[in-house]
């Protein structure tokens, strides 16, 4: 990035574009038009140089594989004995200053935290589990540590997803020597699968998550005090309307007519002081994989508590954001893998919520106005945002074994919580891997990472020497624009506002 742009996305400029401060933009990059095609073999050339299929101008650089920081004495990362599972870079969360990068590790067993210093370009293994939870013993173990989200007390906290017990672990001193760190379970947070947990951006006592099920609901924590998190009420959201089975899956008979959307409630689990209301304690730590309906003894106590109350269930709720509309309004915009939808929950009091879909499959157009992709929206998993509050969607595993993932920018010019369009953005061309963990660097707008986890590389027993999870850093200061923008008319307008002009302006 060249000074100037720098010059002007420093102090009072950057507060200006914090993540939830500006409206969407049209598209600044020219769409793909095409899923790309997976390499066949571990270590291709496109794993090892360029592993996403990106628009002209998107620079990609590494800034660390298993492989490199293994062969390095000076670092440290997570490895397990777990084929491609052994390492599972995930949601990455950068720290306020844009110097360290937080990785945890969404293995089975032995689950932990990296740190990566771009200012040494060292990686770190913080803490991790003793690996016990391979038979069944958590005590000190973790397990599918998915989110690692940097806290308003300058924590990170990370959480379980699909193996552990559903907890939330906080680290105190993130960065501190890996001897010296500190952390807690945060016992006030329900035991669900954890993937979208994110700060409230309007309400400084409220922390917003959800549970990653096929049944799975949308919580939120509201503290006694801003700023303890260790205290607090706990809410589920219920569509007024719904009028199903909230125990059953999402897509099950008795949900196929049931109202998902509209005006909503958030409904108390527990009464101000924290104590549960509901039969089954929704702290209760539990097998994330277990369903209530079938073993309410071993199920995690925030779903079957989110059930009790009749809690709207969706179809696997993953990542969440946290924007602002153009009203005004807080918004969580959550990705629900099974629905292949992205969908807005408009925050409009402390205990009233409207739910709409954002952007989907079947009725969000593509590359509006651009030449079209044959690209699908497919299991959309993450979500990122950039400091011009547009929305970006990263699917989860690759479309086929021959086409890779996708991710997609959202449009939405007028901000409203319905998307124009979804644009097609980027797409992983690694064998047997997902990209995950978008972020963009809070110091320096133009850029973000993407993680690339679970490749073919990772099972030494596939590939001895193995590029491994990796972490590629994104720039587009240099992005190419559109130079053209055909409308309904057929006529054709100049745009030529790349991203890095657009953050110039709204400086300015």
């Amino acid at each position: 990035m060249s000074k100037p742009i720098y010059s002007l996305l420093t102090g009072a400029v950057v507060f200006a574009l914090s993540q939830s401060a500006l409206a969407g933009t049209n598209v600044f990059f020219n769409p793909l038009t095409q899923s790309t095609a997976v390499a066949s073999t571990a270590n291709h050339i496109n794993e090892l140089n360029t592993p996403l299929q990106v628009p002209a101008g998107v620079s990609q650089t590494n800034l660390l594989s298993l492989s490199k920081v293994e062969a390095d004495t000076n670092q440290s990362i997570l490895r397990v004995p777990a084929g491609t599972s052994s390492s599972m870079l995930d949601m990455s969360a950068f720290s306020d200053d844009g110097r360290f990068l937080f990785l945890p590790h969404e293995t089975p067993f032995g689950a932990g935290l990296s740190r990566y210093d771009f200012k040494t370009k060292k990686t770190a293994l913080l803490f991790a589990g003793d690996q016990k939870g391979a038979e069944g013993d958590w005590t000190n173990d973790y397990g599918a540590f998915d989110p690692a989200r940097f806290t308003p007390n300058g924590t990170v906290i990370v959480a379980e997803e699909w193996a552990g017990q559903g907890r939330v672990i906080e680290v105190l001193n993130p960065f501190a020597k890996p001897a010296d760190i500190q952390k807690r379970e945060l016992e006030s947070i329900a035991n669900v699968s954890h993937e979208g947990i994110n700060f409230s951006e309007k309400y400084n006592n409220v922390i917003y998550y959800i549970d990653e099920w096929n049944s799975g609901s949308i919580y939120k924590f509201v503290m006694t005090t801003p700023g303890d998190y260790t205290k607090g009420q706990t809410f589920v959201l219920k569509v007024d309307a719904f009028n199903g089975v909230a125990s059953d899956l999402w897509n099950d008979a008795s949900n196929a007519s049931a109202p998902r959307t509209g005006a909503a409630t958030w409904v108390a689990l527990t009464d101000a002081d924290g104590n549960p209301v509901t039969t089954v304690s929704a702290f209760k730590n539990g097998e994330p994989e277990t369903d209530p309906r079938v073993d309410l003894t071993n199920a995690l106590g925030g779903r079957a508590a989110a059930d009790e109350v009749g809690a709207t269930p969706f179809g696997r709720p993953e990542d969440m954001e946290v924007a602002k509309l153009a009203n005004g309004n807080e918004v969580l915009y959550i990705a629900m893998t099974s629905e292949a939808a992205i969908y807005a929950v408009e925050i409009l009091d402390d205990s009233k919520a409207t739910v709409r879909i954002f952007a989907n499959n079947t009725n969000t157009p593509k590359n509006l106005n651009y030449p079209a992709t044959t690209a699908v929206l497919n299991s959309p998993d993450n979500l990122a945002q950039d400091a011009l509050g547009n929305i970006y969607i990263i699917e989860d595993a690759p479309n086929s074994s021959t086409v890779g993932g996708d991710i997609w920018f959202i449009r939405d010019v007028n901000n409203d919580g319905t998307a124009e369009s979804i644009d097609h953005f980027m797409s992983i061309q690694v064998n047997g891997s997902e990209a995950t963990g978008m972020i963009f660097n809070p110091a320096k707008p133009t850029q973000f990472v993407v993680s690339v986890q679970h490749p073919s590389s990772t099972d030494l027993a596939i590939a001895p020497t193995g590029f491994g999870d990796a972490v590629w850093l994104f720039d587009l200061e240099n992005v190419v624009p559109p130079t053209c923008v055909k409308k309904v008319t057929k006529t054709c307008q100049v745009n030529g506002n790349s991203f890095a002009h657009m953050l110039k302006a709204a400086g300015n």
